[in-house]
């Protein structure tokens, strides 16, 4: 009967300690803490987040395009197969896709709006004014509020597997 009972205050006291830990909405009141809070978006503003990605990449200068782009964040890009992790890896796949001053064009695209974060995806088609050449690709674009701007954390694009 001792063991259950030094079992039972044991547990008791445990859970007290962890309901303690977790902050309410009245402590965090109490303590000039305030609930987050989703910042509005709509498709139309996530869309022109695509414009504002597509206009730094006619400026030529990769580090522009890599200024889209959280700190954490990751780009599976289109013509390389390695996955880029910080501004320096960006940078240096931006560098070597620019030179063949690419514009993109959205074909199809479907937004979903979340708090604090969006979700772009469909197919974009890649010309190339210095060669002329087009790439049809599959994207997928998340972006997050930073209290400040939208940025992305995360963008993977692929070729497309099947020739139209």
């Amino acid at each position: 009967m001792k063991a259950l009972f030094t079992v039972s205050t044991v547990c008791a006291a445990l859970l007290a300690g962890c309901s303690s830990l977790a902050p309410t909405t009245a402590t965090m009141a109490s303590a000039g803490a305030q609930a987050p809070s989703c910042h509005a978006v709509t498709e139309q503003e996530v869309a022109a987040l695509f414009d504002r990605w597509n206009a730094s990449l006619q400026t030529g200068d990769p580090h522009k395009v890599v200024a889209n782009y959280a700190d954490r964040s990751i780009l599976l890009p289109t013509v390389s197969n390695k996955p880029r992790l910080n501004a320096e890896e960006k940078e240096d796949y931006f560098h070597h896709f620019l030179e063949n001053k690419p514009k993109g064009r959205i074909d199809s695209r479907q937004i979903q709006l979340g708090c604090n974060t969006a979700f772009d995806a469909g197919l974009y088609t890649f010309t190339f004014a210095k060669t002329g050449g087009q790439v049809k690709a599959r994207y997928t674009y998340t972006y997050q509020w930073d209290g400040k701007q939208w940025l992305i954390t995360s963008h993977h694009s692929s070729a497309m597997p099947e020739k139209t």
